[in-house]
C-alpha cells in the first residue's frame, strides 16, 4: 500500500471530499490509466473520462470489477470505493444524460494516480507478466517449461523494498505476495495462454491460501503491466466465473505492477534443484506433472 498524506487519508480513508475544481485530473485528457492511489489497482481508462463541468473528474465506465457501490447512510447517494482496498473514490450518479451510457462516476482526483500510455509500454520487445499463486516454487517450475518464456524469476510484489526478503515476507505482515516475473515473447506464446496456465495450476478461490500454505503472501494475484493485460485478466476471470468451474467465488486480485524484488538465489529453479525434498515431491511434483500433460502443446520442444 502507498504511504498517504494527511489530506489523502482524509479523502480516501475518512471519506472526505476535495474542493471542486481543485484536483489535478479535473481537465486531464492524456491517454492512459487511472489507478487507486492507495493500492494501485486499475480503476478507469482514459477513454472512460469525460468533462461533466462538475468540478471533479468524471467517468462513464469502469474497469470490470474495479469499483464497489454502497448507499450512503442517508440513502441519497451511492458511494464508490476501490474494490481491492476499500478506499473512498467518490459517488456515482445516473439519469443525467451526460453521455450515452447515462452514468457518472464523480471521483476525487486525490484518490487516484495516473499512468500515461507511454509509461505502460515496455521498451524491451519481449513482454512481462507477473503472477502470484501461492508458493513461487510451484509456479516457477511450470512456467519455465513453456515455449516462448524467456526467463522466470521468483520474487516479491506488493510491498516495499525495505522488507522484501523471504523471512520478512513469510511473516505475512509486509504486504508482499510471492510471485514470479515472467519474461516472454508474445510472438510465440500469448498472455492469454499464460493466464490459462496460471489459473490451472492453483486454486483462485481460496483467500490468502494455497493448500497448507496460509497467509496474504500466498494470495492469488495478477500484477498487470499494461492496460491490455488489465483487460485480458479481467475478461479471463469473467469467463471462468461464467463457466462455474469452482463452487466458490474467485478471489484473484488484479493490481497494477509497480515494483518487483527478486527473491534470494536459493529460490531460483527450486524444484529442479530440490526434486527429492518432501515439499517438492508431495506438493510441487503433482502440479508440475498435471501441467506438463495438460499444456503439452505449449511446452518447449526439448521437453515434448
Amino acid at each position: 500500500m502507498k504511504q498517504l498524506t494527511e489530506f489523502e487519508k482524509y479523502v480516501i480513508e475518512q471519506k472526505g471530499t476535495e474542493q471542486p475544481f481543485s484536483g489535478e485530473y479535473v481537465n486531464h485528457d492524456a491517454p492512459g490509466l487511472y489507478l487507486c492511489k492507495k493500492c494501485l489497482a486499475p480503476l478507469y481508462k482514459s477513454e472512460h473520462k469525460f468533462n461533466a463541468h462538475c468540478g471533479w473528474p468524471a467517468f462513464d465506465d469502469e474497469i470490470p470489477g474495479a469499483v464497489d457501490r454502497t448507499p450512503d447512510e442517508d440513502g441519497h447517494r451511492i458511494e464508490i470505493t476501490c474494490r481491492k482496498c476499500d478506499g473512498h473514490l467518490g459517488h456515482i450518479f445516473e439519469g443525467e444524460m451526460l453521455t450515452a451510457k447515462n452514468i457518472r462516476h464523480c471521483v476525487n482526483s486525490v484518490s487516484m494516480i495516473f499512468q500515461t500510455a507511454d509509461e505502460l509500454k515496455k521498451v524491451n520487445r519481449n513482454q512481462f507478466a507477473t503472477f502470484g499463486a501461492g508458493c513461487f516454487w510451484c509456479i516457477e517450475a511450470v512456467f519455465n517449461e513453456l515455449n516462448g518464456v524467456i526467463e522466470v524469476t521468483p520474487g516479491y510484489c506488493g510491498g516495499s523494498g525495505s522488507d522484501a526478503n523471504y523471512m520478512a515476507v513469510c511473516s505475512g505482515e509486509t504486504a508482499h505476495a510471492e510471485v514470479i516475473l515472467v519474461e516472454f515473447d508474445d510472438r510465440i506464446i500469448s498472455y492469454q495462454s499464460l493466464l490459462a496456465v496460471f489459473f490451472a495450476v492453483h486454486n483462485p478461490t481460496t483467500l490468502n491460501q494455497q493448500g497448507n500454505d496460509k497467509g496474504p503472501q500466498y494470495r492469488s494475484v495478477i500484477f498487470t503491466h499494461s492496460t491490455e493485460q488489465v483487460d485480458q485478466a479481467t475478461i479471463a476471470i469473467s469467463k471462468l466465473i461464467q463457466l462455474a468451474i469452482w463452487p466458490k467465488p474467485i478471489v484473484t486480485e488484479v493490481a497494477m505492477f509497480e515494483a518487483f524484488y527478486p527473491a534470494e538465489s536459493v529460490h531460483e529453479n527450486y524444484f529442479a534443484n530440490n526434486a527429492e525434498q518432501p515439499y517438492c515431491e508431495l506438493i510441487i511434483k503433482p502440479k508440475f506433472e498435471m501441467a506438463m500433460k495438460r499444456f503439452e502443446q505449449l511446452l518447449k520442444d526439448t521437453d515434448k
